[in-house]
Formats: structure tokens, C-alpha cells, sequence
């Protein structure tokens, strides 16, 4: 089993850039809607997909994740990424973080040497350790 996860936001072409180079993936299977924008893009890290990106256009799914999140004042939702030393999260921290929030500033817990938590430019809550 393997759990599908999609990512959708605005702004994709950009941010399948952005995530690309923040979290070291390539671009796997993707279509693309008429403007040019990402019905789906696969990101794969090693040949494997970790996730996907897709435009965001149906503004009523939208109003029901973003009415869910509001209910419990805190996001429903957050995406992991371990990468496999502290450099990797170094770098997608500092990439995160241009126009993002920190909710966790780089640091250490018991469980990690270095992690942090950031809502990135696109609204989308990441989890990043080593």
C-alpha cells in the first residue's frame, strides 16, 4: 500500500520548480491543462514519488479543506519529509521559509538532530527532519 498524497495549489508550474529544488526531486509522470498549468505532476525522489502537485481550480473543495481546518483551529493535514542528513533540511528550510511561516524554528527534539515545521509560500504545511 502506498499513501497517494496531492498537493493542490496555485502557482504550479513555479512550484514544482520550487519543490524540485528545495527537497532534491525530479519530475516523474505529469499532464498539463491547456494554460500550461499542472492537471498532475509527480515528484520523485530517487525514482520513487513522494508526492504530487496539481492547480488548484475547484474553489468549493477548496472552501470545505480550508472550513475543516478553521473548525479545529489548527490544519488538518501535514506533509513529512526525512531527508537523509542535516544539510538536505538546512537547505529546504531556507527555501521554505522565503515567504513562508516558521511554526518551529530549525532545531532539535528528541527524536531529531534538526527539524523544523513551515507553512511554505503555497500554504502547504511541511514537517522537515533528519
Amino acid at each position: 500500500m502506498k499513501l497517494g498524497a496531492t498537493l493542490y495549489i496555485k502557482n504550479t508550474v513555479e512550484a514544482v520548480e520550487f519543490y524540485k529544488e528545495a527537497f532534491g526531486m525530479t519530475l516523474g509522470y505529469n499532464e498539463k491543462f491547456p494554460d500550461g498549468t499542472f492537471m498532475h505532476a509527480a515528484l520523485l525522489k530517487d525514482g520513487h514519488e513522494v508526492f504530487a502537485v496539481s492547480e488548484s481550480r475547484n474553489d468549493d473543495f477548496l472552501k470545505v479543506m480550508l472550513a475543516s481546518s478553521l473548525k479545529e483551529s489548527r490544519p488538518t493535514m501535514s506533509y513529512g519529509i526525512n531527508f537523509d542528513n542535516e544539510e538536505e533540511v538546512k537547505k529546504a528550510y531556507a527555501m521554505l521559509i522565503d515567504g513562508g511561516t516558521v511554526l518551529f524554528p530549525l532545531g532539535s527534539l528528541p527524536w531529531s538532530s534538526c527539524c523544523a515545521e513551515v507553512v511554505d509560500k503555497y500554504g502547504v504545511y511541511w514537517y522537515i527532519t533528519v
